[in-house]
């Protein structure tokens, strides 16, 4: 779909994918059919794209300080009985 040529996407469109990005699980299927589909207005798919994005960098910083943490909780554990 050409960029210029794109429509404006409605108020109301954007409250329905607000809705539907706020169900668990259907959220991230979404991202992606939205996010990669060649018939999704280019609006949304950049929307999508940048979603996926920023979910992935927070799925790896949770993670990486998460498990510090838990190292850090092992550690101090006591060792055997």
């Amino acid at each position: 779909m050409d960029n210029r040529s794109a429509p404006v996407i409605s108020l109301g469109e954007w409250i329905i994918t607000f809705i539907v990005l706020a169900i668990p699980l259907v959220n991230i299927i979404m991202l992606f059919v939205w996010g990669f589909s060649s018939g999704t207005n280019p609006s949304k798919q950049n929307f999508c794209r940048a979603a996926l994005i920023l979910y992935a960098i927070c799925f790896v910083l949770f993670f990486l300080f998460g498990g510090m943490a838990f190292l850090g909780a092992m550690r101090g554990m006591p060792q055997g009985t």
